[in-house]
């Protein structure tokens, strides 16, 4: 679905991934570069990952930074987040907000993490996908579909709730849907110069931490299979 390019694409489309603690930021990035579903991370520390693809026709270098979570302030609407956030959400051009769906606390952080971010953009058009994962653990819900969806209408984002465990389809629509609005934006931009910072790139595009990840979780299932 998206053919790995060998040439040198046109077009650079960058993401942050926003969201509160364990929510699943990391296993939907992995999700839509790799398909596979890891269950268990170390601490997010900021990886930035990279990939080449092609979205609707076109060569596109696609960088997707992974972000620590964000967190409300004790008994109050205001988010808390470290400075590298910052610095990620003026660098992006498109933005994933995460919730869990089993958790409000994480609901509730998204809409003072758009606040944040219109103080940093504030008269930028601002490409948006707001995704409710863990859509398979519904008789832990305490977000409903429609609260999801007003917010989303009122933040002007794209909404989908999604499995990274069960639905890689659905994590794959979502994150191709951003990037074609966000690949539209870049070409009406007209030659107009890019917001955003410089980010220091991995030497290899990452993959190989993702590698490197999926391999301990597979030698991790292989040891709790051989003690069983």
């Amino acid at each position: 679905k998206y053919p790995v390019l060998d040439c040198v694409p046109n077009k650079i489309i960058k993401l942050v991934v926003l969201g509160g603690s364990s929510v699943g930021k990391t296993a939907l990035v992995v999700r839509f570069l790799t398909k596979r579903f890891i269950g268990d991370y170390e601490a997010n520390a900021g990886a930035l990952y990279s990939r080449k693809f092609t979205i609707d026709g076109e060569q596109i270098s696609l960088q997707v930074q992974d972000t620590p979570f964000v967190s409300l302030e004790d008994d109050t609407d205001s988010i808390c987040c470290q400075e590298q956030i910052n610095r990620s959400i003026y660098w992006a051009d498109g933005f994933v907000f995460v919730y869990s769906i089993t958790e409000y606390e994480s609901y509730r952080v998204i809409r003072p993490l758009y606040q944040h971010i219109r103080k940093i953009h504030p008269n930028a058009n601002i490409p948006l996908l707001l995704m409710a994962n863990k859509g398979d653990l519904l008789r832990a819900r305490q977000v409903s579909s429609k609260e999801g969806l007003q917010l989303a209408s009122e933040l002007g984002g794209t909404y989908y709730e999604v499995s990274a465990r069960e639905n890689c389809e659905g994590v794959h629509e979502a994150f191709q849907q951003l990037c074609q609005e966000v690949s539209r934006m870049i070409g009406s931009c007209n030659g107009e110069k890019r917001r955003g910072l410089h980010l220091v790139r991995p030497k290899s595009p990452n993959m190989q931490d993702l590698k490197r990840r999926l391999k301990q979780a597979l030698t991790s299932k292989g040891k709790s299979a051989t003690t069983l």
